[in-house]
Parts: structure tokens; sequence; C-alpha cells
């Protein structure tokens, strides 16, 4: 578990997430260029995406329609009518010098997600969901200096922005974790953040509880769960120093350096009327009818929170655990696969947690032991067949090559050494092999017991039931008292 989060000097911080997520469409928002990842530079634009003079856009109904199942999914609102804006700035990655976005009229609105932390559940207000075309990127070359690359210019995006309700570091992740398993059920993205299809920008202000909310910061492209903690660890540190020093703190956008570990100052913050917003001339308005709501609503999966009550209503999983099972739907769909082959569903789960998701690479959910398998791996440990070390030793073998876990397990040797007589010679073994540990027990430091239970467990070579070693050697400890 992550370390739990302490405020300084009485200082609370106020966040508020800006996440940008990138739609699976096949082409672009207002052009049919393709939106394929890893591209030659520039090889996929064209003088619309460009922004060239006496060319029109037309908008990609499926981004509508993605986004609206994102809305959804999320709880929102969805406005009948709405439209799209010209955000007015200039950035050499953007050619039009203006992006089309959407600003009063936005096309979901008022929803919300529910975050598991320390003290419970807590709901995250969602204020709107918009959608939105997406800049070039600037690529800096040592030998060549700043280079642009335009294929990205106008794919599509939606932003989420979230109501300013997260106090901690570890909310932040938690919300993102659970924004980004939501919308990923749905397939309107893959979400890679290590592909740049899921960015966050973190708005944070600090104050008071007594006292109205600071002035905030903003820290663009944030693109992992560790960045993001980080990154607002380090601007809350920043802000409580100044602001204890007697300094103002000025809006600005910031930048996170992962390497450093500091956040510097980029610009400072523009407002609304900065970017000079209009409706764009050249789109018409957007008008979602109650029928096409409901068709694209029929649509949506079970979603993480419906399946996170069903593990723990039929499963008897706790909330953390089964929040994280459902955190990716094919995690959660092997799951599912596994506990139809097994009477263990907790003991399962708990593998997958510990064991499973630490062998997973990086944005990938493929399980190369098949569910059978993992099911019966699963009650194998719950009938005491072999133990929870062994389990884990099980499962490394099986992830280089998939088999049947008794036959491992007996070709192995290592089934669960469950008779008395050899577990108590062990424990005794430990005992006489460390008497500094028995003179410490007897003490009065009872956790040293976990010690001499570890070298007993040693000589066994892992194979002793524990619950009947421990008590075995609880016996040995305590029998001259």
């Amino acid at each position: 578990m992550a370390a739990v989060w302490k405020p300084l000097h009485g200082y609370e911080m106020v966040i508020g997430l800006e996440v940008h997520v990138e739609l699976k469409t096949k082409t672009k928002i207002f052009c049919s260029c393709k939106t394929d990842f890893g591209a030659a530079p520039n090889t996929q634009c064209c003088p619309v995406c460009m922004g060239f003079p006496g060319t029109l856009p037309v908008l990609n109904q499926q981004v509508v329609h993605y986004a609206v199942l994102a809305g959804l999914a999320t709880g929102c609102e969805i406005t009948r009518f709405s439209k799209q804006d010209r955000k007015n700035y200039f950035y050499p990655d953007l050619p039009k010098a203006y992006q089309i976005s959407q600003y009063d009229l936005p096309l979901c609105v008022g929803g919300h997600l529910t975050i598991e932390t320390p003290d419970g559940e807590k709901r995250i207000g969602i204020t709107r969901i918009h959608i939105e075309e997406d800049a070039g990127k600037l690529v800096h070359d040592a030998e060549h200096g700043t280079l642009i690359d335009c294929n990205r210019c106008g794919v599509p995006l939606i932003e989420i922005v979230s109501e300013p309700d997260i106090r901690t570091p570890q909310e932040a992740v938690a919300y993102l974790q659970k924004l980004r398993a939501v919308i990923a059920y749905t397939g309107v993205s893959d979400c890679k953040m290590n592909e740049g299809s899921l960015r966050c920008d973190v708005n944070l202000s600090i104050h008071k509880p007594s006292e109205p909310f600071g002035t905030r910061t903003e820290m663009k492209n944030l693109n992992s769960f560790q960045s993001v903690q980080k990154a607002i660890e380090e601007e809350y540190r920043r802000q409580v120093e100044a602001v204890e020093k007697g300094e103002a703190i000025v809006q600005e956008t910031r930048r996170f350096d992962q390497a450093t570990g500091k956040t510097s100052s980029m610009r400072r913050k523009e407002n609304a009327n900065d970017y000079r917003y209009f409706p764009d001339p050249d789109l018409a308005p957007i008008v979602t009818s109650d029928e096409t709501i409901s068709a694209w609503k029929s649509e949506l999966p079970v979603l993480p929170d419906d399946r996170k009550a069903k593990y723990m209503a039929d499963f008897g999983l706790t909330a953390y655990a089964a929040e994280q099972l459902v955190s990716d739907k094919a995690l959660a769909e092997y799951f599912e696969a596994a506990c139809a082959n097994s009477r263990a569903p907790k003991v399962l789960g708990n593998l997958m947690i510990t064991e499973i998701f630490r062998l997973l690479p990086p944005e990938s959910a493929a399980i190369p032991i098949s569910p059978a398998h993992m099911g019966r791996l699963a009650d194998m440990v719950e009938e005491g067949v072999i133990s929870s070390g062994v389990a884990k030793r099980v499962i490394a073998a099986l992830w280089e090559q998939d088999q049947d876990p008794d036959a491992w397990v007996e070709a192995n040797g290592l089934k669960q050494l469950n008779d008395e007589a050899a577990l108590r010679d062990y424990a005794r073994e430990a005992i006489a092999a460390h008497p500094d540990l028995v003179a410490g027990y007897h003490a009065g430091k009872q956790a040293l017991s976990k010690a001499l239970m570890g070298a007993a467990m040693s000589l066994s070579s892992g194979k002793a039931n524990p619950a009947k070693l421990q008590q075995l050697m609880d016996e040995e400890l305590n029998k001259d008292k």
C-alpha cells in the first residue's frame, strides 16, 4: 500500500484534473486522414487538418457517438444541443492558430465517478466532457533543432474535466485509474498512457480549511500515474513553502520534470477571454435526439462498478480486491473465466492481485496461463495440496510454459507437507539451530516466532503447511512454560 499523504503546516490541497482521451476512430475528427500511432512524421495530414485556406472541416459522427458513450458511462447528462468553438492561440504545433473545441455548450455535463479511499468510498464530480481536436507534436532534435510533426493535428479527443473534489495525491491516482478503466470498458479508447492516448493536466491550489481556495497552477501532459502523484506532491510542497515565506502564488502553467522531480514555470496561465472563443462558422451545431442517446446507451457493457458489486456479493471479495480485479476489462473477464473452473474465488483473486499483476508487462493484460489451469491452482491452495508460496513458484513456471498444475507439482515434488510428525521435527530443528531467537522470544519478543517459522519453512523447502507448522512451532516454544 502507498504511504498515506500527510499535510504540511495544516494546508489542504485542492485538485481538479483535466484528462485528455484520444478516441479510437480510424480517421481524424474533421478529415479522412488516418490516426495510426507511430507513423512516419507528417505522413498522416492533409490541407484540412493543417488548416490551409479554403478548406472546410466535416465532423466525424463517430466522435460524437464515442463521446456520448463516455458521458453515459460516467453518469453525465447528454446535452441535446451543443456546438463547436474556435479556441484561438498561437503555438508552433498548431498550424491553424486555433483549435476547434467546445466552450459553453459541451456535449456531456454533470457526471461522477466513485473511488476507493482509506476512509471508504468517495464521489468525484465530473463537470463536463467535450470533444476537440489534438494539436501537433514538437520534436526536439540535437542535430536539427526543434521539428514539427503534424500527424496528431486533428486527432479526435475528449476532454474530461473533474470538479475540484480531490484532496490527496492518492485520490488523484485512484480517480485516474478508475476513469481509465471505465473509458477502456466502453471501447472508445485504448487509454494507453505510454502512447499518449490518455494524458492528464493537474490543477492544484492550497488553502487552510477555514480559508478560501488559493491561486491554482496547472501542470500539463502528465502521462503516467507515477508522474501525476509525484508532480502533485512536489507542487504542493513548493506552494506551501512559498506561502509560508510570504510569497504570492502566480496563476501559471508549469512543467514537471520526471528526472529531477521538480516543477518549473512554462507560461502565465491564460483565462477564457484570452482564447477569444467564438462558434466555429464552418460547423453546424450538434443535435442529439433522445432516440439516438437511448440506442447508444444500450451498447454500454457491464461497467467496473457493477462488476465490483457482483464480485463482492457473489465471491465474498473485499472492496479493495474487487476494485483491483475490475481495473481492466480483459483481466476481469479472465478472472470470471477462471472462477468458472474454481471453488476458491477468494484465493484466486489474491493470486491474481499478488502474482499475476506482478508478472504482467505495462499496458498489457495478456496472461499466458489458461483460466482452467489458474482456477485449478487456486483450488489446490484451498485444498491444502500446495502452499501459497509453492503456488507462486507454479505460476512462474506456467507463465513460461502453460501446463497442468497438478502434473507440475507432482513432477517437482512440491505437494504440501501435512504430516504432523515431520512438521514437528522441522519446528524442533529450527528451535535448536537458533537459541538466540528462542531466548529473545521467551524474553517477550513474540515477533521472533516469525523468524523461527521462516527457518522451519526453509528446512521443509517451502512445502510445509504454514498453519499447521505455526501451531506446532507455538506448542514447542511454549511447552516448558
